[in-house]
């Protein structure tokens, strides 16, 4: 292995050529410590913490999801010690990115929403009264007057301990980028309530794909190097399709020159989550042993437990309750996005932001795959546990399905 000093990290790789021109040569693993890799940009991610020296080279599947088998020597001590990031120098903005993610906000955190709608109004009074770590929200939508209206209304807020509340503002489209987080939660093609399509987050996916890719392509253009938030449905497919049409030159050529897979995450699975534990409620299920992965929506997998006490009839059934829970309000005669709003965007983003286990879509391979992380300066870190070997065979034909899926 090869270290070098660049920035205040300390590369290491086992190949010069990975380094950047002005790294210095040293002698003495420090941290923060970042593994140099070449990989597969399409099937890889870009930037990434791990906690054991194992977890650099594993592949790409859903077995990330488990614990690795540790790794030994000296320099998997340190690792264990101090953890690690993995920086994957195929992408043309890694080392920015890397740099960018390092810097403390002393003045708090800068998010633009972009779409009034139903889910974005909702999360915007909710991210307004809880999001003390932003400043400021900037909001963007085609209906002017909505944003003219938020803006004076949210800026009437009392604040309920004292603490500042974050500033709203609305944002030109020249100004959209310039903020830390970007979350998206415009969409077109919305089912209505009459709709016999089972799949409605599916249904949405051409129309909503066309729109999110003209923000991609900004993203890319204005050298972003904070985090998209993708929340429209269908959150899983529409992450992939961000990344990959961020990286996309002008004549569609790729290139890699725009957003690392980890500048993206889809906000889809902590309604999920909180739908599961709605259902479980009712069972009088231990809420502390479910689990929820994979997509928001079709493919979904909830389980009673991932240990020895997985019982795969009794997870059938809370997935299917699960999944559907959505047509149960609309039954009533209601758009379900309540629910949504609150606790797939407004409660996973604040965890996100506040460094705390959240759920949400993350780069796994060629997909996005739900399940639990923590944001860290090297990007997302995977909760590990033990999977028991049917469930992890349903995660594994999840993963895969996704993997297929033609973008």
């Amino acid at each position: 292995m090869i270290l070098k000093q660049w920035h205040g990290f300390c590369l290491c790789a086992e190949d010069d050529a990975l380094f950047p021109p002005d790294a210095q040569a040293c002698k003495t693993v420090s941290a923060p410590l970042v593994f140099l890799v070449q990989r597969d940009p399409l099937r890889s991610r870009g930037l990434f913490r791990i906690r054991d020296l194992a977890e650099r080279s594993e592949p790409e599947t859903v077995r990330c999801l488990m614990p690795a088998e540790p790794a030994s020597g000296e320099l998997a001590g340190f690792v264990r010690a101090h953890g690690a990031g993995v920086l994957n120098v195929r992408f043309q903005n890694a080392f920015s990115v890397l740099e960018a993610w390092q810097k403390p906000k002393k003045n708090g955190l800068v998010l633009t929403l972009v779409g009034l709608g139903d889910v974005g109004g909702t999360a915007l009074l909710a991210l307004k009264l809880l999001g003390h770590e932003f400043s400021k929200i900037q909001i963007f939508d085609p209906n002017k007057a909505q944003c003219a209206r938020y803006e004076l209304e949210l800026n009437q807020v009392l604040s309920l301990d004292g603490d500042a509340l974050p500033e709203v503002v609305s944002c030109e489209e020249k100004d959209l980028f310039h903020c830390d987080l970007f979350a998206f939660t415009a969409s077109r093609g919305v089912p209505g309530l009459d709709t016999t399509v089972q799949d409605v987050r599916m249904a949405q996916y051409e129309a909503n794909r066309a729109m999110v890719g003209a923000y991609a392509r900004m993203a890319r253009n204005t050298g972003f190097t904070g985090l998209f938030c993708q929340i429209s449905d269908p959150v899983d497919h529409l992450s992939r399709s961000v990344f990959l049409q961020s990286n996309r030159n002008a004549v569609g050529e790729v290139d890699f020159a725009g957003l690392l897979p980890e500048q993206v995450q889809g906000f889809g699975l902590g309604v999920m989550a909180a739908r599961c534990t709605y259902y479980a409620r009712q069972l009088e299920l231990d809420e502390q042993n479910l689990r929820v992965y994979g997509p928001h929506g079709q493919g979904l997998v909830c389980a009673n437990s991932c240990g020895a006490d997985y019982d795969a009839a009794l997870s059938a059934s809370l997935t299917e309750k699960t999944r559907t829970a959505n047509l149960r309000v609309r039954e009533l005669g209601f758009k379900p996005y309540l629910a949504p709003a609150l606790s797939s965007a407004a409660v996973s983003i604040l965890r996100l932001v506040r460094g705390q286990e959240h759920f949400g879509a993350i780069p796994l391979g060629s997909a996005y795959f739900g399940c639990r992380s923590r944001m860290t300066p090297f990007g997302a870190e995977l909760v590990r546990e033990p999977i028991e070997p049917a469930l992890l065979a349903e995660l594994q034909r999840t993963h895969a399905a996704l993997e297929a899926f033609e973008y």
